[in-house]
């Protein structure tokens, strides 16, 4: 067959159904044989960057290896930021980029590729020769998914039209298995669990799975221990009547509390970096016990006590076990006490700062919270707005949030939107922007989730200005002038874009938007107006 035909036979026999990408000259013939010859979907993007990030969304939700396409040259510059943001978000993602051709000196559109690719972080495979692309696309692949980040496949555009000899790929990944913890390192922290007289057991990302999740609230029982997690495993326990919520700097004072009296952490899953330890505060005077299936996670960030290397719900379960066999006695720590403290908090607890003009970002999130349906996908761009929706607005479980500040820039929101509801469908995506990265990212991808149909829900917390860098000219009694925008009215932005778009400036305004999202049959936007000078932080 033709290698472009190759190409697109060895992505399906590898599971790919969806590609997200923009064409050019290097790339069209392997995606039209994508459709045509593999029965894939090629999913069309407005921008190269935008569609890494649908890749990186897709495969959030998904489970799955996300895959992109670009052409050479300016294509792949475009992409260098969603590469970042992959890469630090340890997602596995291949991105098929074509590159010019050897003979061509003059192209305008010659750049060295490797040394574009190389400084994001990701990973970089060279297709050697038409004969070896089933190699080369089953090396980038397998790269992707055991590394956990973006591998960059360039693809010379001169091999599109040689004939190939085409073999299946036959080198498969071994799927996950259970790691057995070591019996002394087991020792260690059943030693330590037993002594503890007010321990708190801590979920990261890596313990979020359902058979993880029912591990850590069976030793969460048997010792009498409150549980929490970080923000990546998010809503993780939400529901649970012992549930602390997120651990660290975006704790509310009832678990802040609890976690500061604690005499000892059990962490599974959970990399304790400055935000999640609050720069090690949640760890003084408590014991450490550390549990991760990466050896290197362990002590990285936080000196443990006692480090396991092992599945957390093997490791969790194997405790129990060993605790029982002692004869160990709950602590006690998860107490009535503290059970009715957790359910007389309320995230309403704040007084309210609407006017007839704008609207307080927390009522605003309550209510979005509220009136939208439960079971979603929820995504959040950058912006000063995004301290308030990491505790006010919830997702079914942490597989159904998707993180896009792992780089700290804003404007990777909508392309992960899109990508996300692809990965999970028949679930309605949330997305929670600010003015600035909607206009950076968001304005030109949200036509690419009309013209494919997405379930999508965009609310634009617009403040007509850079929040974060208005707050320190304001904290310096200085003019935030030029921190200011003029931007347009977003609501007809987004119906000319061919979405529903909603102008709210006061609570009843928001009401009647959130109303009228309840029969959307396209991409919805609520542009709802704030004061820059009344977005607080969590708390507050």
């Amino acid at each position: 067959m033709l290698f472009h035909e190759a190409v697109a036979r060895a992505l399906a026999d590898h599971g790919v159904e969806t590609v997200f990408g923009v064409l050019g000259d290097a790339n069209l013939y392997m995606m039209d044989s994508f459709q045509r010859v593999a029965g894939g979907s090629y999913l069309s993007c407005s921008n190269e960057a935008g569609a890494v990030l649908a890749a990186n969304g897709y495969a959030r939700t998904s489970g799955r290896l996300g895959v992109a396409t670009v052409t050479h040259g300016p294509a792949l510059t475009n992409t260098v930021t969603a590469l970042v943001e992959s890469v630090r978000d340890h997602t596995p993602v291949l991105l098929l980029a074509g590159d010019t051709a050897v003979v061509d000196r003059d192209n305008f559109q010659n750049i060295p590729q490797r040394d574009v690719v190389l400084p994001t972080g990701a990973g970089f495979e060279q297709v050697r020769a038409p004969q070896t692309v089933v190699e080369d696309i089953t090396t980038a692949v397998r790269r992707a998914c055991l590394e956990k980040r973006p591998i960059v496949l360039d693809v010379p555009v001169e091999f599109q039209w040689e004939e190939v000899d085409y073999r299946p790929p036959e080198r498969g990944l071994v799927p996950h298995q259970a790691v057995a913890p070591d019996p002394a390192a087991l020792d260690r922290a059943v030693g330590v669990i037993a002594a503890a007289r007010r321990p708190v057991v801590l979920a990261g990302r890596g313990a979020t799975s359902p058979e993880a999740r029912a591990a850590l609230l069976r030793l969460a029982e048997r010792i009498g221990a409150p549980v929490a997690t970080t923000l990546r495993a998010k809503d993780l326990f939400r529901g649970e009547r012992f549930d602390l919520g997120i651990c660290g700097t975006l704790s509310h004072e009832v678990a802040l509390d609890t976690v500061l009296s604690s005499d000892c952490v059990i962490a599974f899953g959970a990399s304790l970096n400055k935000w999640t330890t609050a720069e090690r505060s949640v760890l003084e005077g408590a014991r450490l016990v550390h549990v991760d299936i990466d050896r290197d996670s362990i002590n990285r960030f936080s000196p443990s006590d006692a480090g396991i290397v092992g599945d957390a719900a093997r490791v969790a379960d194997t405790i129990v076990d060993w605790l029982d066999e002692a004869e160990v006695k709950p602590t006690g720590f998860a107490s009535e006490e503290l059970a009715g403290r957790l359910a007389a908090r309320s995230d309403a607890d704040f007084t309210d700062l609407s006017t007839s003009e704008t609207v307080d970002i927390r009522t605003a999130m309550l209510r979005i919270d509220r009136a939208l349906p439960e079971d979603r996908t929820l995504v959040f761009d950058g912006g000063r707005f995004i301290f308030n929706a990491f505790t006010r607005l919830h997702c079914p479980e942490p597989s159904a949030y998707v993180h896009t500040v792992n780089f700290g820039s804003i404007g990777l929101g909508m392309g992960n939107a899109i990508g996300a509801s692809f990965g999970a469908p028949g679930r309605p995506t949330l997305l929670v922007t600010g003015d600035g990265g909607f206009m950076l990212g968001g304005l030109a991808e949200f036509n690419t989730a009309v013209r494919h149909g997405v379930d999508l829900v965009v609310v634009l917390f617009n403040d007509a200005a850079y929040g974060a860098e208005h707050i320190q000219f304001r904290n310096k009694n200085m003019d935030p002038a030029i921190s200011t925008f003029d931007w347009p009215d977003f609501g007809p932005v987004a119906t000319a874009l061919g979405g529903r778009g909603y102008t709210v400036r006061n609570l009843e305004q928001l009401d009647e938007a959130l109303d009228a999202v309840q029969t959307r049959d396209r991409p919805v936007l609520i542009d709802i107006r704030i004061d820059p000078d009344k977005v607080s932080l969590p708390g507050h």
